[in-house]
């Protein structure tokens, strides 16, 4: 399976959760991606850079033909259309999509590393990850749930709630 991570703190003329909803239709609406899950929303507060608003994470299941770099491009696509700038590592964003798990690919290029390295260290991608995931095998055979048992991550993740329907546009959830 294809899993993407999904992550907004601040908002531009609209909320954390439209800013998830429009990324996930973005990705939803490319001609080769089908999202296929969609975990509920959970609050997050902030790695790395403490000083900044809390997120809202979700994960979501995709199906493509795309590959890994191709699909990257598209997710960065999507964040480039939605306004998103980096100007600060770890800093507050409308939006962030990572690549988190590509089938059983694993690869390392400058660009991207399958799966993503620092998955096993993020209960903010674990917990959803593991709520669409299920027992599927996502990071050097252990599954999301097994990951989450040894995570050495102790932040918060607060449960938020579900996109509806109607906002994310695709009636998966």
């Amino acid at each position: 399976m294809i899993f993407l991570g999904l992550g907004s703190n601040i908002s531009n003329n609209t909320t954390r959760e439209d800013n998830i909803a429009t990324a996930i239709s973005l990705l939803d609406g490319h001609a080769r991606i089908t999202v296929t899950k969609v975990s509920s929303l959970y609050e997050t507060e902030p790695v790395g850079l403490k000083e900044q608003p809390s997120f809202l994470n979700a994960v979501i299941a995709i199906d493509t033909d795309l590959p890994p770099l191709e699909l990257l491009a598209v997710c960065l696509a999507a964040e480039q259309k939605m306004g998103r700038v980096r100007e600060v590592r770890w800093g507050p964003r409308n939006i962030d999509v990572d690549l988190l798990a590509y089938h059983n690919v694993e690869m390392a290029v400058q660009a991207l590393e399958l799966p993503h390295p620092r998955m096993p260290d993020r209960r903010f991608v674990l917990i959803p990850l593991a709520e669409i995931a299920g027992n599927v095998p996502i990071f050097k055979g252990q599954t999301a749930q097994e990951l989450l048992a040894v995570s050495p991550d102790d932040s918060q993740v607060t449960l938020y709630g579900r996109l509806s329907a109607s906002r994310q546009g695709n009636g998966i959830g």
